[in-house]
Order: C-alpha cells, then sequence, then structure tokens
C-alpha cells in the first residue's frame, strides 16, 4: 500500500489569498484554483445576466438593480472559490500531518 506523500509543489494556494484575488478578479479564483472552465463558465453568466438585466431594467433603477444579474453571479463566484480552496488546502494540511 503506497501513499503519496504531500510535496511543497502540490501545495494548494491559501485561501484567503484565494478570497482575495476572486475579489479583485472575477474568475480568477477558479483560475488560481486549477479550475479554469469553471472560471470561464462564471465569467460567462455574469456578462450573460448583467447584460440580461441592464437591457430588461426601466431606467429609473439604479445601476445596482441594472447590474444585478451580474452581481449576483460575481458573488457566488467568489464565495465558490473561497470554498474550494479552503477545502483543497484542508485536504492537504491533513494528508500533509497523517504522513
Amino acid at each position: 500500500m503506497s501513499t503519496a506523500q504531500p510535496t511543497p509543489e502540490s501545495r494548494p494556494m491559501n485561501p484567503l489569498a484565494v478570497l482575495a484575488l476572486a475579489i479583485v478578479l472575477p474568475g480568477s479564483g477558479q483560475v488560481f484554483n486549477r479550475e479554469p472552465y469553471r472560471g470561464l463558465i462564471f465569467l460567462f453568466f455574469m456578462f450573460l445576466l448583467g447584460a440580461f438585466t441592464i437591457l430588461t431594467a426601466r431606467p429609473e433603477v439604479s445601476i445596482v438593480g441594472k447590474l444585478a444579474g451580474g452581481l449576483f453571479v460575481y458573488a457566488i463566484s467568489v464565495f465558490d472559490a473561497y470554498k474550494k480552496a479552503k477545502i483543497r488546502y484542508e485536504m492537504w494540511r491533513y494528508a500533509s500531518q497523517k504522513a
């Protein structure tokens, strides 16, 4: 029975750093979690829903209301990036303590 020893190269990025990057640049948190296609999907739907709400919102609605669809997907992508980074980091930490 062989158990793979965790190496420094396999160490995942700090979840708080991933969170900060995901807040600054949408989709980048998924890229740093090694899920670039997931990041592109989030970006696509952020722009799609943002454009949809801009086109369908009434003229007197605030800019936040006009961008509500895109902001919603943005918030979900930030949460998703942090959650995935935290899980990966904790799994790596548990495996390195066990070794």
